[in-house]
């Protein structure tokens, strides 16, 4: 290897190491941005590059009562993308089987009905047990775990989560909006 692939393969060895973005500062150990994860694509997903934003995770299903939001979330998604927020989606099929499809379907299900832009993850399982996703077993340490499709985690610039709110609460609801509100301006 010559000595400047060395230095390149080191350095992100050592970032890797001390998970530090190569875009941005640190993230802690104890942050959701140090978690990793897979797009629906099935590529690689580092969190930490959400890093110093303000993130809306929801667990998404397609045939679901709620699947409408989709609509409100990538219009959240729209209208503060360039004030530092982001909403992840990661489809589940842990409630009502509502999540069947493959990452394909869901892609093409999202892009057409909906419109949606923001990042889409691939299949995870939120309920507590074997086989749940370390996203959800994070998010769950906040003392709330779904209890069904679209449930809400605002999670803050620094990784930690500030609030959780429940499926029946619409993205466009005030008490969301005021608490997106509230996290950007910290």
């Amino acid at each position: 290897m010559r000595p400047s692939a060395l230095a390149v393969v080191a350095a992100l060895a050592v970032a890797a190491a001390l998970s530090v973005p190569l875009h941005g500062g640190p993230v802690s150990a104890d942050s959701f941005y140090s978690l990793q994860t897979t797009t629906l694509q099935g590529q690689p997903a580092r969190l930490a590059d959400y890093a110093g934003k303000v993130t809306l995770v929801v667990n998404v299903a397609s045939q679901c009562g709620f699947t409408p939001q989709y609509a409100g979330l990538q219009k959240l998604h729209d209208e503060l993308k360039d004030r530092g927020f982001s909403v992840l989606g990661f489809p589940s099929n842990d409630f009502g089987a509502q999540e069947p499809g493959t990452a394909e379907e869901i892609a093409t299900f999202c892009k057409k009905n909906y419109g949606v832009t923001f990042p889409m993850f691939a299949k995870v399982v939120t309920k507590k047990g074997e086989g749940q996703s370390p996203i959800y077993a994070f998010l769950g340490a906040s003392g709330e775990l779904p209890s069904w499709n679209f449930g809400k985690y605002l999670v803050a610039r620094d990784g930690k989560v500030v609030a959780f709110f429940p499926s029946k609460v619409a993205p466009d609801s005030k008490e969301l909006r005021d608490a997106i509100e509230k996290a950007l301006t910290r």
